[in-house]
Formats: C-alpha cells, sequence, structure tokens
C-alpha cells in the first residue's frame, strides 16, 4: 500500500510539468526578454544596417551630380634653355551639367526609391531575427520541461522497480515483473539523458539567436493579438508586409530607370567656367584668362545601343512588376499556411488535454486493478507511458501554438519591435541619411571624420 501511494505521488509530480518549465526566479527571461536581445545584439541586422548606410551614400552621390564640379590644378614646366623658359600655371575650373531634359533628377528619384526598398528588406531581417529568438525560447523551453517530465518518469518508475522487488520478495510476482521494471527504468534513464543534452544544444541555440544564455527561462505569455479573420490576416499582410513595400518600390526604381533610358536620345547642355594664372621668369612675365564655355551634345549615331538600353529597361521593369505579384501571392499563401497551421496547432493541444485526462483515468484504474492483484507490473508500466507520451505531445503542443502564432504575425508583417510594443528604442533608419544635407557637402559619421572636421573649422 505504500509504495503505491509512493508512486502515485511521483505521477502527481508529472503533472505539475505539463504547466510549469522551471522554478519561479525573478531573474527569469521571458519571451520579450529574448526578442529584445536578438534585435540588440543581432550581427544580422548589424550587417543590414550597414549596408542600408551605403545605400544612403547612392543618394548623396545622386544628388552631387546636380551641382558644379570644381577643380583646381598646377602645373609647372621647366626649358634647357634657362630660366626664361620656365613657367608655372594655376588654374580652377567649374563644370556643369545645365540641362540633361531632367535625366539626373529622375536618377535621384529612383535611387532614393532603391533605398526605400533597402529599408523595407532591413525590416525584413528584424522579423527574421525576432522569428528565430521566438523559436529557440520556445525550444528551450520545451527541452526543459522535457527533461522535467522525464526525471519525475525515473522517479515513478524506480518506485514501480522498488514495489515489484518487494512483491517478488513476499512471493506475489516472479522474477519477469522486476527485469520488466529494470529494463524500463534503464530506458527511462536513456530518454533523461538525451533530453537533458537537447537542453545543452538548445541554450546554445538560444545563445546564439538572443546573444546571451539565459539564467532560467519563464513560461511564455499569452498569445499575442491576431486578426479575427484569414481575410482581415491577409489585407493587413498587403499593406504591411515589408517584402511587398520592398517589390514596390523596386516597381517605381525600374519604372523611373525605364524613363532615363528613354530621355538618353535628347542629349545634354553643359557648360564650364575657368580662370587660370600664368607666371614665368622676367618683367611683366605673368598673365591672367578667364574663359567661358557652353556645349550641346545629343547622340546621333550609337549602333543600337540607345534602343537596347530602352529594351533593356522596360523588360527590367516587367520583371520587377511580376516579382511584386508573386511576392503578393506568396505572402497571401504564407498567411493562409499559418493561418491553418495555428488552428491545427490549437485543435491538436486541446485533443492533448483530453488524451492526458484519458490515460490519467486509465493509469490511474490499472493502479488499483493491480493493486487488486488483478493486472500485472507490465500493465502498470504501459500505462505510465502512455501518460508520459501523452504529456510529451501536450508539450509539443502547447510549443507549436505559440510557434503558429508568431509565425502567422511575421507572415502578415507584424513581428517587428515596433508592432510587438516591446518598448525599447529602434534603429532610425533615416537618422544617417538626414545628416547629409541637400548640397555636395555632408557630416561625416566616422570619429575620424568628425575630429578632421572640427580641425577644419577652426581655421576657418
Amino acid at each position: 500500500m505504500g509504495v503505491l501511494t509512493r508512486i502515485r505521488s511521483a505521477v502527481a509530480g508529472i503533472a505539475l510539468v505539463a504547466g510549469l518549465a522551471t522554478p519561479l526566479m525573478v531573474n527569469a527571461d521571458t519571451l520579450a526578454d529574448a526578442m529584445v536581445g536578438a534585435y540588440r545584439t543581432s550581427n544580422l541586422l548589424e550587417q543590414n544596417r550597414a549596408l542600408l548606410r551605403a545605400a544612403d551614400e547612392d543618394v548623396q552621390q545622386a544628388i552631387a551630380a546636380l551641382y558644379p564640379v570644381v577643380s583646381f590644378a598646377v602645373s609647372a614646366t621647366a626649358g634647357t634653355t634657362g630660366l626664361t623658359d620656365s613657367s608655372i600655371n594655376a588654374g580652377l575650373t567649374a563644370s556643369m551639367t545645365l540641362i540633361d531634359f531632367g535625366r539626373n533628377r529622375r536618377s535621384l528619384d529612383m535611387t532614393r526609391e532603391s533605398v526605400l526598398a533597402t529599408r523595407a528588406a532591413l525590416v525584413g531581417i528584424e522579423q527574421n531575427v525576432i522569428l528565430g529568438a521566438v523559436q529557440a525560447y520556445l525550444d528551450l523551453y520545451n527541452q526543459l520541461q522535457t527533461v522535467q517530465l522525464q526525471r519525475n518518469n525515473v522517479s515513478v518508475i524506480s518506485e514501480q522497480l522498488r514495489a515489484a522487488r518487494e512483491r517478488f520478495e513476499l512471493g506475489d510476482s516472479t522474477r519477469t515483473d522486476v527485469a520488466l521494471a529494470e529494463a524500463r527504468l534503464a530506458a527511462s534513464r536513456s530518454a533523461l539523458a538525451s533530453a537533458e543534452g537537447d537542453v545543452a544544444i538548445a541554450r546554445e541555440q538560444y545563445n546564439f539567436a538572443v546573444g546571451a544564455y539565459p539564467a532560467s527561462i519563464s513560461a511564455p505569455p499569452r498569445l499575442p493579438q491576431l486578426p479575427a479573420s484569414l481575410e482581415a490576416a491577409q489585407d493587413l499582410a498587403r499593406r504591411n508586409h515589408p517584402a511587398i513595400t520592398q517589390a514596390q518600390h523596386l516597381v517605381a526604381s525600374s519604372e523611373i530607370g525605364m524613363e532615363v533610358a528613354r530621355r538618353q536620345r535628347l542629349g545634354e547642355v553643359s557648360g564650364s567656367l575657368s580662370a587660370g594664372l600664368t607666371g614665368t621668369q622676367g618683367p611683366s612675365s605673368n598673365s591672367n584668362s578667364v574663359s567661358a564655355s557652353l556645349s550641346y551634345q545629343v547622340p546621333l549615331f550609337t549602333a543600337g545601343r540607345l534602343s537596347s538600353v530602352e529594351r533593356q529597361a522596360l523588360a527590367g521593369t516587367e520583371a520587377q512588376r511580376a516579382s511584386l505579384h508573386q511576392t503578393v501571392a506568396t505572402v497571401q499563401q504564407s498567411v493562409a499556411s499559418n493561418w491553418a497551421r495555428l488552428s491545427v496547432a490549437r485543435a491538436t493541444l486541446l485533443a492533448g488535454d483530453q488524451q492526458i485526462r484519458a490515460a490519467q483515468s486509465a493509469y490511474d484504474a490499472v493502479s488499483a486493478e493491480a493493486e487488486l492483484g488483478s493486472r500485472t507490473t507490465l500493465d502498470v508500466l504501459n500505462a505510465e507511458q502512455e501518460l508520459l507520451d501523452a504529456r510529451s505531445s501536450r508539450i509539443l503542443a502547447a510549443a507549436n501554438v505559440q510557434l503558429a502564432a508568431y509565425a502567422l504575425l511575421n507572415s502578415m508583417g507584424q513581428l517587428t519591435v515596433t508592432a510587438l510594443n516591446l518598448g525599447i528604442p529602434t534603429y532610425d533608419v533615416s537618422a544617417y541619411s538626414s545628416t547629409m544635407r541637400q548640397g555636395p557637402a555632408r557630416v561625416t559619421p566616422s570619429t575620424q571624420g568628425q575630429a578632421l572636421d572640427r580641425i577644419m573649422d577652426r581655421y576657418r
């Protein structure tokens, strides 16, 4: 009687694992902590932020094409007949495209569209990083629960083995019952060792995704707020998904590029202004000169190059439009798939709860019958294994519900720091470009460049 009471107490301990992963601690990492850590430490985000800053520089270079280019040159010559053949020439030249029929300004617009596409791509990277943190968090949480479950299982089977040995000594069972319990205990210990190894792997994955090892893991929070219907989710995805936004800007950039290609046939008007000073040996040997020029160039024969550029731009635009349609279709399909996965995960979780209740009732009945001698040790072990399998499946089902919910947010374009309201400062995608003035000069963002600017300011 006492042995069976201990077994029931150990089995009751398994029930606690369904709701707890680890003992609650003050410094336990939450799912929000994991997402914030991933956002702050991701090398992938840092890489793509740098690529965005590089793309911002393309805008500054396009702006520079609208301004004159001023250059200064100094040359010295020396003859073989004497100092009178020596001279020094200094000149200042400014050249500028005066009329290009809007090509440079449209090129600037095209570059800005490319930058906006890069910004949208950065949002997509942010979503993937946060989803990776969610996956790592839930995986570690699941493995910790599994370890607790396996430890309780070892405890249960140990009590069953002890009971089988006591009954064997009293002559109420056979050596076979003892051997069965010993074999099941060995298998349970093996499963515990495997689960502990999975925890170690999950911790490394968590460190990779989040940037630090967790002190402990809290239970996942309530599911995030989701749309009421699939149609609402797909509509939100069409309006907000970064992949669609990126494709839209790429289409706009290609259309502007096609316009620029067509305007190349119109040629351009350019002007230049130069001032020079020439000095030679001898009296009154210095001379000044100022000149200005204006020219208009238009291509008359290019062997079909301009026509080829136009056709190429047109084909590129058509490709981008098709890519946009494909991106929208892919996003819509992803939303529908994740919506279905969430529905399946919820149904599986509900069925898992029913399976646990049924397995628990069956185990209690088999244990009571074994106490009366109408059931064998093998029957009790099988019933306990059924209960263990049910609780293990329930752990996985609960995690799948959480993961499906956040995957749905990702497919809708809502898995960002701002949309999740994580309450931390976010990377300002326009801060770097705002340091660039609309003229040819700009503020250098590097530390060395800023120091050089301060030195130059003193001399100015």
